[in-house]
């Protein structure tokens, strides 16, 4: 049976409906989340209280810990700092207790699953380089590493001898290669593509699932939430 990784819904509630509506028609299996299920959307409870029963694991993401007043807000850019705060006043007590029992990592299904970067997870750091690709590969047992964090979807492969870095949708699992997929963002891409997505996992094959959802609306509700209004502009472009 196939099964869906998700990450980086950050309160979009509308993205989420649509993505778990695709996996729905595909009959997946199990879901696992990556972290970051709150910051910069409007609607962060409504999201946890639809993903959570839905979801077999997840890890924590550094937005769901700046939610619970864990993590310093001072390497935050203004808008992700407001969001933030808004998010800490808005969290229900059950949720944030949800948020800060989550692991760093998790192997799940034959897969090594980490917000950020498999060395140092409570780092926070980016993966955007085939030399960070490489280090990053050494810490872990696992042929498939999935990470979010940069909402930059695309694909880190290792055969052997090196590393090369692709943005194909469709990525196999081939005997004697090592991979590291940066999952596409459910609620705030920044890949240049506004569409929600998620990936798919069938077999030998990871597919970059990109679907179109109401964006006008969830942009609409973060207005109306009292949030910075730069945070609805950005989903329509997708940076």
């Amino acid at each position: 049976m196939p099964h869906a990784v998700v990450s980086d819904i950050h309160g979009n509630l509308q993205a989420l409906e649509r993505v778990l509506a695709d996996i729905d028609r595909r009959h997946v299996d199990a879901i696992a989340c990556l972290g970051d299920f709150v910051g910069y959307g409007a609607d962060p409870n409504p999201v946890m209280d639809l993903l959570v029963p839905r979801i077999e694991v997840a890890v924590v993401g550094n937005h769901d810990l700046a939610a619970c007043g864990r993590v310093p807000l001072d390497y935050f850019n203004p808008d992700a700092a407001a969001s933030a705060i808004w998010t800490q006043r808005e969290l229900t007590p059950g949720h944030r207790a949800y948020l800060e029992a989550l692991p760093m990592t998790a192997s799940w299904r034959g897969l090594w699953l980490v917000h950020a970067s498999p060395v140092t997870p409570e780092a926070w750091h980016y993966v955007l380089s085939t030399g960070e690709a490489a280090d990053e590969m050494r810490a872990y047992a696992e042929d498939v590493c999935v990470i979010g964090h940069s909402h930059v979807a695309g694909n880190f492969e290792r055969d052997g001898r090196s590393v090369r870095y692709f943005r194909d949708p469709e990525v196999p699992r081939r005997s004697g290669h090592k991979l590291l997929i940066n999952a596409p963002s459910v609620g705030q891409p920044r890949d240049g593509d506004p569409r929600a997505g998620y990936l798919l996992i069938e077999d030998d094959q990871i597919t970059h699932v990109r679907l179109d959802y109401d964006i006008a609306e969830a942009a609409r509700r973060i207005e109306a939430a009292g949030l910075p209004r730069a945070l609805g502009a950005r989903l329509q472009w997708g940076e």
